[in-house]
């Protein structure tokens, strides 16, 4: 059986975490997979009991106090110094790479995303690959759409981390669908990349296979029309759930519904506390830290209103759930892919002024009160299992012409 390594990072929420624990669910059926896992642990995202993981020294950047993401590095539950987990890390993927010897390589993002913050780790690992004369295929894993926005100089910034992917990198797993979003769009413009692109589709979470707990099956049972409010991790996206509780008294004296408000798992607790206050007293909104079963709440809502990060849109789209959802403001991807949604009638996008909570409310009354309309679609949302059957090709050719 063919070996899989797999580098996930995730800095700042659990995107990239929930991405590949679906794509490492498929290929465990057909690998034998190893995660290195740099961030924080979530609880429920469970993998098969046949995966080994390593567990990095936890990484995260900083987020203030008034929600603005900063590019610094801060280590998470350990007293080693920043310097100190860096170089434990680099030197654990070293050792990891050369106790598993793995045919096949996969760094989650890297080097489209997180190039500058991750490169004091990846680049030594990816030259020592090169060195090893171990025959590993490199893949990055990537999602539709990627930002390269902290330089001056875009142009010559997506320039080098095309001929860094030459250099390094056989093949990219492109998570979109072409005819939404294809690499090519992420470019300011016509850049050299010789590494072959395969488009896997989106990847899009499956259902726990766990029994619901008490408390998500007496919220799912209970009758009244449903609005599910989500924030992804929880760091960012705090005005949007301030706007809904404000919101709330008002939509309670237009519309019979309830409002079940998820604040997110790396939600700092000071705010979770604030937030729990703001809240007391509303009959009509029941405010939770996380649940890993937000599939079946979408399934079951009327509305949802959310963020815009790259799993909330998959779950959005495969549950067909009537939904809103603003773009969080850190970056332009959740926008554009947002705004080519919308355009194809698959959900609605809200803007800054709409989060005046009176707005806010009328706009959910609005969007409820329209007839629905009618959009099937034919996007490909069967990304995980599209990305399995690509690397059996590309590490087992002799076996799948067979």
């Amino acid at each position: 059986m063919k070996k899989i390594l797999f580098y996930c990072q995730n800095l700042l929420g659990v995107g990239h975490l929930v991405r590949t624990t679906e794509l490492i669910r498929a290929l465990a059926k057909d690998f034998q997979v190893c995660l290195i896992d740099g961030g924080q642990k979530i609880a429920g995202f469970e993998l098969p009991p046949s995966v080994a993981v390593v567990q990095l020294p936890i990484l995260q950047v900083v987020v203030s106090e008034s929600n603005q993401v900063s590019k610094q590095l801060q280590v998470v539950g350990s007293t080693m110094t920043l310097a100190e987990a860096k170089e434990c890390r680099k030197q654990l993927l070293i050792q990891t790479y050369d106790q598993f010897q793995p045919d096949c390589l996969i760094t989650e993002g890297y080097p489209f995303s997180k190039k500058m913050a991750l490169a004091f780790e990846m680049e030594p690992l990816l030259a020592h690959v090169k060195q090893s004369g171990y025959p590993t295929q490199i893949i990055c894993s990537l999602r539709d759409i990627i930002m390269v926005k902290e330089f001056t100089d875009r142009t010559w910034e997506e320039q080098r981390r095309c001929a860094f992917t030459d250099q390094y990198y056989d093949a990219i797993l492109l998570h979109s669908d072409p005819l939404v979003h294809r690499f090519e769009h992420n470019l300011t413009q016509q850049v050299d990349l010789n590494c072959p692109i395969h488009y896997t589709g989106y990847v899009v979470q499956s259902e726990p296979d766990v029994e619901l707990p008490v408390a998500d099956r007496t919220l799912l049972n209970h009758p009244a029309p449903t609005i599910v409010v989500s924030v992804g991790g929880g760091r960012l996206g705090h005005d949007l759930l301030e706007s809904m509780i404000q919101a709330a008294p008002l939509l309670a004296e237009k519309i019979p519904h309830r409002i079940i408000m998820f604040a997110g798992p790396l939600m700092e607790e000071a705010q979770y506390d604030r937030f729990m206050q703001y809240s007391q007293g509303l009959s009509n909104l029941t405010l939770r830290r996380f649940t890993p079963n937000l599939m079946a709440f979408l399934q079951q809502a009327d509305l949802s209103i959310s963020l815009g990060g790259y799993n909330t849109t998959m779950n959005l789209l495969k549950t067909g759930v009537r939904a809103m959802i603003y773009p969080s403001n850190k970056d332009r991807e959740q926008a554009i892919r947002a705004e080519k949604l919308e355009r194809l009638n698959l959900l609605k996008v809200l803007d800054p002024e709409d989060l005046e909570p009176t707005h806010l409310a009328q706009a959910i009354v609005n969007y409820l009160t329209q007839a629905p309309t009618s959009h099937p679609h034919s996007l490909l949302l069967n990304g995980a299992q599209k990305a399995s059957t690509i690397l059996q090709t590309l590490l087992q050719p002799d076996l799948v012409a067979a």
